[in-house]
């Protein structure tokens, strides 16, 4: 466990992270994919050793993935809550509301600097697509949405987003890569659903917005799908280390 090969989350994201940050980043992938079931009860003695690190960062873990209900802190230990299918799809139903208030903000105000710079995001994109880095599209697909919300200046609104990213990211992260190795052609759509997306912030266009944020929130079932696949996959790779 040790080892950054068995990592989940992308250790070139904590680079500079503390040991809370690297604990509580890593924990929180392997409950959203399944890795660590629901009623796992985690010992802070043992995932200290798992870790290496000291009990301080992963009592420090454990206090913020209780914040984000992935656990639930009792006197035996934490006891992991997981996240479940409704759960995501919640989390794309304020993200679907924040982007719509979002744009509302946006026809009044002056997008060129958030267009060029949403077209050098897409960019991104594609290099990750060509070269296969899921882990980089998922990155910049966070961005994406992320650039947009910025846009606005409204602190309230940044606040809820900085509370849902973490367990999204993570979320995005799996998705994605599951998508790269069986549903590669996925991402001609996803490419095209972001053009459509920056192409209606340019024009300010209300009915484009509309189209380019439902065939992007739409898409949130086969996510779930992939989601539920990418736990087959990390159960079955488990078995097989533990034989």
């Amino acid at each position: 466990m040790t080892e950054s090969s068995e990592f989940l989350y992308p250790a070139k994201w904590l680079a500079k992270a503390s040991a809370g940050t690297r604990v509580t980043s890593e924990l929180r992938m392997r409950i959203i994919s399944g890795m660590i079931e629901s009623g796992t009860i985690l010992s802070e003695n043992k995932l200290a050793a798992d870790f290496t690190v000291s009990r301080s960062p992963v009592r420090e873990a454990l206090k913020i993935l209780a914040s984000e209900n992935m656990i639930r802190l009792e006197r035996m230990g934490a006891v992991v809550i997981g996240i479940t299918q409704k759960e995501i799809k919640e989390i794309y139903d304020v993200r679907l509301l924040i982007e719509s208030f979002v744009f509302e903000r946006l026809v009044k105000m002056d997008i060129n600097e958030l267009v060029m710079e949403l077209s050098k995001i897409l960019e991104m994109m594609k290099v990750a697509i060509k070269y296969q880095d899921a882990d980089e599209f998922a990155y910049q697909d966070v961005l994406f949405h992320e650039t947009i919300i910025k846009a606005i200046n409204h602190s309230y609104i940044q606040m809820i987003w900085d509370n849902l990213k973490p367990v999204m990211e993570g979320f995005i992260l799996l998705s994605m890569r599951v998508r790269f190795k069986e549903k590669y052609e996925d991402f001609t759509r996803i490419l095209k659903n972001h053009e459509l997306y920056i192409e209606a912030i340019k024009t300010k266009d209300r009915a484009r917005m509309v189209e380019s944020l439902h065939q992007n929130f739409d898409d949130v079932q086969g996510k779930v799908e992939d989601l539920w696949m990418s736990q087959q996959m990390l159960s079955k790779g488990v078995e097989h280390e533990n034989d």
